[in-house]
């Protein structure tokens, strides 16, 4: 299974063309956050390996269709998505599943959720929704045990 950010960016540039076929080269790199270079870079590869043809619907406008190879190449692209997704959530909650055994060994029933990135994020998700489905309360104690994230990585830090 191939997991380049490449897929990732052929992925979302599908979707886009998929929504709306006239959207123009600086509205996707808006949305994708890169520059119109980029994404100009990656449509004619997309248009190079036939899985994007591109029609000029008005002098500067331009329209692009996805082919059957793309439509084709999409799907595959939706389903490794799922897969890595579906991974990550699997091995994320084994991880956690194992840290909180540890610390029911270490004779707690709560934790505190710390890390970098504790905004709206895939991991803490994953993290609280498994503390509360093993009965581990969630408190905001930093002198409790924490359940620490940094990037992908989980560990259980003692605070003494």
């Amino acid at each position: 299974m191939d997991t380049t950010p490449q897929n990732s960016r052929d992925l979302t540039l599908l979707e886009q063309i998929e929504k709306d076929p006239d959207i123009s080269q600086a509205s996707m790199a808006q949305q994708l956050g890169v520059a119109v270079g980029t994404v100009n870079w990656h449509l004619k590869r997309l248009v190079s390996k036939g899985y994007v043809k591109v029609k000029r619907a008005q002098r500067k406008k331009l329209r692009y269709i996805i082919t059957p190879e793309g439509i084709a190449l999409r799907a595959r692209l939706t389903v490794e998505y799922v897969e890595r997704s579906l991974y990550l959530y699997r091995d994320t909650r084994k991880n956690v599943t194992d840290l909180i055994d540890e610390l029911r060994e270490s004779g707690y029933d709560s934790v505190h959720i710390s890390g970098s990135n504790l905004g709206p994020d895939d991991l803490v998700d994953i993290c609280r929704l498994t503390c509360l489905e093993q009965n581990i309360a969630l408190v905001d104690d930093p002198i409790l045990p924490k359940l620490q994230i940094k990037g992908k990585n989980i560990e259980l830090v003692y605070t003494e």
